[in-house]
């Protein structure tokens, strides 16, 4: 087993797979269940499905679809998006997922965090932050739903719904999402000193020398986008993940080749 984490996290809108750059530009990927039995194949840590407008259009998760692709998936499976009740959660979990990930619903009412980490454990709740620098370069809290900056100060509320329950936190620099600039090393930094939990960093891999360096950062595990389903100058569709072997030898301080 490694000792991190390597996850591939997938952007799931209208029932298709899509990836994005900061946020915008979505680019179409693929249909989940084909991508889902690719990474199967290449035999990956992990997957984190993540619908990016159920929230935003105020509807549940598509429990059907959700169902199909867990019945796929020879993984752990965390899914995120449009879970606002205990109810809803059940539902996911129920569907053979292992562990649901708030945003919204989280910074709305943060019972629920508690609520569900109390039936379900600690363990399968991620808390997601999206955190977006502003003109000043100061680093702000993101509503992915509402599209836009919150009020709160984030590492305030990133303590405080960890203290509410959440078992891990899914940290996303905004800025860097699909750009292939490197993780934000910084915010991972401020946000692993603050916090107790399994921190994972997603937002900006380029190569495995990235995942290494956000690991050195304080991340507990990594998580990307665009390094594992596009490729090349062009951006082509091409959906990989690299060898077991190499993983173990970047985490050991062995240089790949």
């Amino acid at each position: 087993m490694l000792k991190h984490r390597v996850i591939p996290a997938l952007l799931l809108r209208e029932d298709g797979l899509v990836k994005t750059q900061k946020f915008g530009k979505h680019k179409y990927i693929g249909d989940p269940i084909n991508a889902i039995r690719i990474f199967n194949e290449k035999e990956v840590d992990e997957l984190m499905l993540l619908d990016i407008d159920a929230s935003r259009q105020g509807r549940e998760p598509n429990y059907e679809l959700i169902e199909s692709i867990a019945a796929e998936c020879f993984m752990p499976l965390g899914y995120g998006g449009g879970i606002s009740t205990v109810e809803q959660a059940h539902r996911i979990f129920s569907s053979g997922v292992e562990k649901v990930v708030l945003q919204t619903s989280a910074i709305a009412t943060p019972h629920l965090l508690t609520e569900i980490a109390e039936r379900f454990g600690s363990q399968s709740v991620v808390l997601s932050v999206d955190v977006k620098k502003d003109w000043l370069g100061r680093y702000r809290l993101w509503s992915s739903s509402q599209r836009s900056v919150l009020k709160a100060d984030w590492l305030t509320a990133l303590k405080a719904l960890v203290a509410a329950g959440a078992g891990e936190v899914l940290l996303n620099a905004v800025d860097r999402d699909g750009m292939q600039q490197g993780y934000d090393l910084r915010l991972i930094e401020e946000a692993a000193r603050a916090v107790d939990v399994p921190l994972v960093a997603l937002g900006g891999a380029a190569n495995l020398q990235d995942f290494l360096e956000a690991i050195k950062a304080g991340a507990s595990a990594v998580a990307a986008g665009s390094f594992f389903v596009l490729q090349g100058p062009h951006r082509a569709v091409l959906i990989s993940y690299p060898k077991y072997s190499e993983l173990e030898a970047l985490f050991r301080g062995k240089d790949v080749g």
